[in-house]
């Protein structure tokens, strides 16, 4: 599991983005616990920035006693998130009138 993949999505499910301490202790846990598809989704969200750093490049802050994501921790959680596939389009011939 990518720590701090999972950092960014859990506060970004929060209301303004903000999560006390326990509280993302207790995410933390469910997820790491959660099964193999958690930590293959954040590992290859993660291999997108692999220079993630979520204090020096200012992801997150530290407020209150808990974390807030930044607007740019949610730029960037942004740019790692799959986007969705490319709908395939049908070539249509001619049509008759």
């Amino acid at each position: 599991m990518n720590f701090q993949v999972t950092v960014l999505k859990i506060l970004v499910s929060y209301r303004d983005g903000f999560a006390s301490m326990p509280d993302l202790k207790r995410d933390m846990a469910i997820l790491a616990t959660s099964g193999p598809d958690w930590a293959a989704r954040t590992k290859r969200m993660g291999a997108r920035v692999p220079e993630l750093d979520l204090f020096s490049q200012r992801l997150v802050e530290r407020v209150n006693g808990g974390w807030r994501i930044t607007d740019k921790g949610r730029a960037v959680l942004e740019l790692m998130e799959p986007g969705p596939s490319t709908p395939q389009v049908q070539a249509r011939g001619p049509e008759s009138s």
